[in-house]
């Protein structure tokens, strides 16, 4: 899907989440979705299947998100598998995260780690990424196991690397 086009649906949800004035839950909870998507294989495929029914795909969406998404969420996530754009949902979650945070005069901030941050880590991260880059930070975690300790910071197009690996590579490499 092209820029415009996900730019497009990034604005849609963001326009409807804001009219319900549920903005950041919804936000949160499809950049959770989207790196569900991402990291499932099984269900990412099972959403995309052109050879299961459109109603069969949204049904899973609903039955998957009943209870755990507000109704705004699951609405959009099961237009997302009609329209068959369901696997661009990763690049729409985080274009609604920027502009979220952006109309709260933030940026985002994804951090990587094993294993998910508690608030007060998450509060004391945002604080030292405000101080480091002086940019007020809403910070996206997602839990990834590949991360074996540490976390790893993006923002924008920068991109801090304080995992375990990248430290113990950097010993490796200076001896």
């Amino acid at each position: 899907m092209s820029d415009a086009q996900i730019s497009a649906y990034a604005d849609a949800a963001y326009s409807i989440a804001a009219a319900e004035a549920s903005t950041d839950e919804v936000t949160d909870e499809l950049f959770r979705l989207g790196r569900l998507l991402t990291g499932n294989d099984e269900l990412r495929s099972t959403l995309t299947d052109v050879h299961l029914p459109v109603e069969r795909r949204a049904q899973i969406v609903e039955d998957l998100l009943d209870g755990k998404a507000s109704r705004t969420t699951v609405s959009f996530t099961s237009m997302l598998v009609s329209a068959g754009r369901i696997s661009d949902l990763p690049a729409i979650a985080d274009e609604l995260a920027r502009r979220s945070a952006a109309a709260r005069g933030q940026s985002v901030a994804e951090v990587r780690s094993a294993v998910p941050l508690t608030e007060a880590q998450l509060s004391e991260l945002a604080a030292a990424l405000k101080a480091r880059t002086d940019i007020d930070i809403t910070i996206r975690n997602v839990v990834d196991p590949t991360v074996m300790g540490g976390i790893v910071t993006t923002i924008g197009d920068s991109v801090i690397d304080g995992s375990v690996r990248t430290r113990l590579n950097q010993l490796r490499e200076a001896f």
